[in-house]
């Protein structure tokens, strides 16, 4: 397993974060306009020193040879949109919101998705099998900035039960939770009924069932561990999809996530912010893929032959 994990981060890690910093930094850089373009009454003398302050004067490749440099340092550089704020203090601010609002989420997903599934595979082929199915990819084809805003709609204007905005109350974690957790609710309840249904016909639970264990028993004991497998394989992307992928819900709720700087950062073109937070949300996704991987070889042994052959 050590083996494993160091050939990951010197074979995968570190290559891949590098090919993400390479392409966001020339991608940012070819986008018209610059950090300071959208200032008023600047003169082009204030305009120069602002340049020449943060190093935007230099060559295209000195820049991107110096920006390696403060990474490998581990210095994101200051925001240009938040004078005296460095990305680091940002992305420490604003990233624990986005981490609890992506963790609500999950274990709404993960809850249903599972419940969704085990219905639907107790019975396959039934009215029950059908239902759970159908509400749970419903998910999918409603997108979060649909489904967002007719929550805010009915929960919040209409029957004014909860509140559209912010990040204060427990009651505040609702609606965005559900919102975002919505999506992964429909690939967890598939991915559960499918390694239930493949896992229920395996020799052991046959065994188990001669035994006269009951059917439940047998279903959630000795089924459920094994059917959860491409579930746990599923967990990586989707839990690094959740953190990641809470921009659009954070803007319609106004919760005050690293989505809201990444944001501004766009629209401002903050070229450190946008670079900082591509690259710390890749460091994310490769350590949740990463932790996975690990999951999956203590929960099926026979899996850590090959974690080898595959790096």
């Amino acid at each position: 397993m050590i083996k494993f994990i160091l050939r990951r981060i010197f074979l995968q890690t570190l290559p891949a974060l590098f090919l993400t910093v390479t392409v966001a930094f020339f991608l940012i850089r070819l986008a018209p306009g610059g950090p300071f373009s959208s200032e008023k009454n600047v003169s082009p003398e204030v305009l120069k020193q602002l340049n020449s302050h943060y190093g935007l004067d230099k060559p295209l490749l000195i820049q991107y040879f110096d920006y390696l440099k403060n990474i490998c340092r581990g210095d994101l550089g200051p925001s240009f949109k938040y004078p005296g704020r460095t990305v680091a203090e940002l992305i420490a601010e604003g990233f624990p919101v986005s981490v609890e609002l992506g963790t609500y989420a999950l274990l709404f997903s993960l809850l249903t998705g599972i419940l969704a599934g085990l219905l639907a595979a107790s019975k396959p082929g039934s009215a029950r099998d059908f239902v759970s199915m159908i509400i749970s990819t419903s998910g999918i084809c409603i997108p979060s900035f649909v489904l967002g805003p007719l929550l805010v709609l009915l929960f919040g204007l209409k029957l004014g039960l909860v509140n559209v905005s912010g990040w204060n109350s427990m009651s505040d974690r609702l609606l965005p939770s559900f919102t975002l957790g919505m999506v992964y609710v429909a690939y967890i309840a598939r991915l559960t009924r499918a390694g239930l249904l493949e896992t229920m016909v395996q020799d052991y639970i046959r065994t188990a069932r001669a035994k006269g264990i009951p059917e439940r028993v047998v279903m959630l004991r000795h089924a459920l561990r094994g059917a959860l497998l491409p579930v746990v394989s599923f967990m990586g992307p989707a839990a690094a999809g959740l953190i990641t992928g809470s921009f659009v819900v954070e803007t319609i709720f106004s919760i005050p996530g690293l989505g809201r700087f990444f944001i501004t950062a766009a629209f401002n073109r903050d070229y450190t912010m946008i670079m900082g937070t591509v690259v710390f949300y890749a460091a994310v996704i490769i350590f949740f893929n990463t932790i996975v991987d690990i999951t999956l070889a203590i929960l099926d042994p026979r899996l850590r032959s090959r974690l080898n052959e595959k790096t």
